[in-house]
């Protein structure tokens, strides 16, 4: 369990390592979902509209993820922040604090809760991201300088032979472990296909369904579940899931066609 605890997080530092080394300020695109979860429409109050519009004041390339996305962003998600907006409203005070989460899912920043007392829907909820907004004026748009770029490549290339020599020595022990637990794993052989998405695949079967979202890594047949405490590896001619559900380690075995 330790060792399988050790090789999860090294994969995921040297993966997320470009991400964390820039600041909220660094990046250069946001996404604005066209409906908030709290919303029933698509623009409901028009508060993607001015979400978009608020944050384009701050100095960043705001898109609508409806909208077409520019080929450096295709090409790189993780260039972009997705803001969010979330509703705390009380019965008395509209309160809405705006976030802005990575291509990790992790909040890098999140605004002071923006109020409105105003009792009409669109009036309040337009007041109170106006508001949140207010408090974000310090958060504007700096390109990376060409030395932290040289840096941060200069810090992921490093961590590659470290990552390289320790899953040497850490997939055996992982493989007896796997034989071990064998009455854990599924009985029936499952075939899965993959679909190319940015930064990995999405994994669907027959009917068909989206089983897992997966995510590249630099070591050849080793991938991060995406959302899921877990990696799928290649051990001999199948694949092998692990992650956690309930808190309980769950072991699964694919037929992958990539």
């Amino acid at each position: 369990m330790k060792n399988k605890l050790i090789i999860i997080f090294l994969v995921m530092s040297n993966v997320i390592a470009f991400s964390q080394k820039k600041q909220v300020q660094n990046y250069k695109y946001i996404i604005v979902p066209e409906r908030f979860d709290f919303l029933k429409e698509n623009d409901q109050y028009k508060t993607s509209s001015l979400t978009k519009f608020l944050l384009q004041k701050n100095g960043f390339t705001v898109i609508l993820d409806s909208e077409e996305y520019p080929i450096e962003l295709k090409n790189n998600p993780c260039n972009a922040l997705t803001a969010n907006v979330t509703n705390k409203s009380s019965m008395f005070k509209t309160k809405v604090v705006i976030e802005l989460k990575d291509c990790y899912n992790k909040t890098v920043y999140a605004s002071k809760e923006g109020e409105s007392r105003l009792k009409e829907y669109k009036r309040s909820y337009q007041e109170a991201i106006r508001n949140a907004h207010a408090n974000m004026n310090s958060i504007t748009y700096e390109a990376l300088s060409g030395e932290d770029i040289i840096q941060t490549k200069k810090e992921v290339i490093v961590s590659k032979p470290m990552i390289v020599n320790r899953v040497d020595k850490i997939i055996p022990s992982i493989n007896k472990e796997i034989e071990s637990t064998k009455n854990k794993a599924t009985n029936t052989l499952s075939v899965l296909y993959a679909q190319p998405k940015e930064n990995g695949y999405q994994l669907i079967n027959l009917k068909p369904e989206v089983v897992f979202l997966i995510l590249n890594t630099n070591i050849q047949d080793v991938y991060i579940i995406k959302n899921k405490n877990g990696l799928l590896y290649k051990k001999e001619a199948h694949w092998i899931a692990e992650f956690y559900e309930n808190e309980k380690l769950v072991t699964k075995k694919y037929q992958i066609k990539f």
